[in-house]
């Protein structure tokens, strides 16, 4: 019999960084590849360029009750308003990603930091590329979802003609999360949750 578990994911940034297309691929990945139950909600302000915006996902092995991330165990902070805002949230043995080209102050001892903007500037050519850049690392750190599952949810939502960039910046945030000491990170909690 399969353990249950409730995974609780937030992903975090401005408007206009593509979080909410992250957060799409990530739950789709999850939901349609890998058939788990899943649920993705997202939450902006009238300022939907430049100010802060979040988007959970919620991937579970049984059926799903309340959609929304009261205590995540993995944040996923693409600058520094929107880590200030929500790491409070985060459970005590969760798992902070940050890109550290824009978070220069982090609240925790233990974090993965990676350059997500200056990969995407760097290997693809496009700033606007750091969240699928955000979403290979978080794909290899967190285990929520196979990487296969990752890169085909993203070839049936990004927009047409943008796959191949697109596909090309998640594998450079997997390679850059590979790279990471991993045993400088936090013991993370994942599946081993208890159920909510």
């Amino acid at each position: 019999m399969e353990k249950e578990y409730r995974q609780e994911i937030r992903l975090c940034g401005s408007g206009g960084q593509g979080i909410i297309m992250a957060a799409i691929v990530l739950a789709e990945a999850a939901g349609v590849y890998d058939g788990k139950h899943v649920c993705q909600t997202q939450s902006y302000g009238p300022e939907a360029r430049g100010g802060t915006c979040k988007a959970d996902v919620v991937i579970s092995s049984k059926e799903i009750d309340y959609p929304k991330a009261s205590r995540p165990s993995l944040l996923l902070a693409m600058n520094q308003a929107s880590c200030d805002t929500y790491f409070l949230d985060l459970k005590p043995a969760g798992l902070l990603i940050v890109d550290n080209t824009l978070v220069r102050k982090v609240p925790m001892g233990r974090v993965a930091a990676i350059p997500f903007t200056q990969i995407a500037r760097q290997n693809i050519g496009r700033e606007m590329a750091s969240n699928m850049v955000a979403l290979g690392a978080f794909g290899y750190l967190c285990k929520a979802v196979s990487l296969e599952s990752l890169e085909s949810a993203l070839m049936d939502r990004v927009p047409e003609g943008t796959q191949e960039l697109n596909l090309k910046a998640l594998r450079a945030g997997i390679k850059a999360a590979k790279e990471l000491d991993l045993c400088a990170l936090p013991q993370f909690v994942g599946d081993d949750d208890e159920v909510m």
